[in-house]
């Protein structure tokens, strides 16, 4: 089961920056379109929720097709971080309490995503061959 696993542990961490790449891009979508649907959306944002729907639409496509992979993911994790601690450290100490275990998962998967890399199915291994891919 191991060497299976191995075998194919690229596709899997694939899997993993398409996913969460589509999901950030969303929340973009959201904020500036009402897609998906949301009850609360209050029109196109302005202030705070212009430059975070900007990020989460320009640096969730660059996740999902892994283009420029590690500097649009280490962007998204600051932004996540920043997310946390403006909007819901201050509600509680604890992520659980405060409403903020999104930000923080979000803010976690996109450094990991940032120190990986694009690997394999992204643009960017088809442009740079060998450059900021990982094998694995």
């Amino acid at each position: 089961m191991e060497k299976l696993m191995g075998r194919h542990a690229s596709y899997y961490y694939a899997f993993f920056r398409i996913v969460f790449g589509f999901m950030f891009l969303l929340h973009g979508t959201q904020k500036f379109f009402n897609f998906p649907t949301s009850a609360n959306w209050s029109g196109f944002p302005s202030g705070m929720p212009l430059v975070g729907g900007t990020i989460e639409i320009v640096c969730g496509t660059l996740i999902l097709l892994g283009l420029f992979t590690s500097f649009a993911a280490f962007l998204a994790s600051g932004m996540m971080a920043v997310a946390y601690f403006m909007y819901h450290q201050p509600g509680g100490a604890l992520p659980r309490t405060n409403g903020g275990e999104l930000a923080v998962a979000y803010c976690f998967a996109f450094l990991y995503i940032a120190s990986r890399g694009s690997g394999a199915l992204s643009l960017d291994s088809i442009i740079r061959p060998n450059k900021g891919t990982t094998p694995y």
